[in-house]
């Protein structure tokens, strides 16, 4: 994207950014219960609010258009004051049902975070395409990983493994079609919802030994995670 963005400030064109587009939309599957949709939220809500830019994108490794990668939604990135390289592996869920979305999500991302360090382990896999496939578009978090994976490096111990969970979910304080409310009312609701999730979320971090581990969790009430699905597929241009 970098790249692209450059070539069009040189030649005062949109060309190089309107392909990059056309070509993330063919990327995307077109199946039915795609979770797609979940891996672009969690994208956005990951470098807009809290400024981890992604660094390993898992819709780029997929060879079959028409097959899900079976790994993380993706890998991101950020460099504490002191220089620790902080990598974040992404999940997300958007379900119907929130205590799943929740039992789900958790039990996808544990493997990446809590595995000891061994060849085979999932987390291995991603360090591995990370040295070679990384976007390493920030000049910060690129000379923090070249110190990674350097070996000769002192630097390359000082790593942090951390998760980002994004869990959507029916919430029923939405209004039905037609019926109007006040936002204030339902920013409200919302906030009880969430309040009322802590616990959930604490036991199933506990369950799945991830109590000890920095995650950043997401939650996103949806009027309907089938909706919100449909309405992304549209968007892409991949339904009518």
């Amino acid at each position: 994207m970098a790249a692209a963005k450059a070539r069009d400030e040189k030649y005062k064109s949109g060309e190089a950014v309107a392909a990059l587009h056309e070509e993330a939309k063919r990327s995307f599957t077109d199946l039915a219960r795609t979770g797609e949709g979940g891996e672009m939220l969690l994208f956005l809500l990951a470098e807009r609010f809290l400024k981890l830019p992604q660094i390993l994108c898992k819709m780029d490794l997929k060879t079959d258009t028409r097959q899900h990668y079976h790994g993380a939604d993706g890998v991101y990135a950020g460099v504490t004051d002191d220089g620790i390289l902080k990598l974040f592996w992404g999940e997300s869920k958007v379900y119907k049902d929130v205590s799943e979305g929740i039992k789900d999500c958790f039990a996808s991302i544990a493997p990446f975070l809590i595995e000891p360090d061994h060849e085979g382990a999932e987390r291995e896999k991603d360090l591995i395409l990370l040295s070679d496939k990384a976007d390493l578009s920030d000049p910060t978090v690129t000379a923090a990983l070249r110190q990674y994976f350097n070996k000769d490096s002192k630097q390359s111990k000082r790593v942090k493994y951390c998760g980002i969970a994004l869990i959507g979910f029916d919430a029923a304080f939405y209004p039905s079609d037609g019926v109007k409310a006040v936002a204030e009312e339902i920013t409200k609701a919302a906030k009880t919802e969430l309040e009322n999730l802590k616990t959930r979320i604490g036991t199933r971090l506990t369950a799945e030994k991830l109590d000890q581990i920095e995650i950043e969790v997401l939650c996103i009430p949806l009027p309907s995670a089938d909706g919100f699905r449909k309405a992304f597929l549209k968007a892409m241009g991949l339904t009518e």
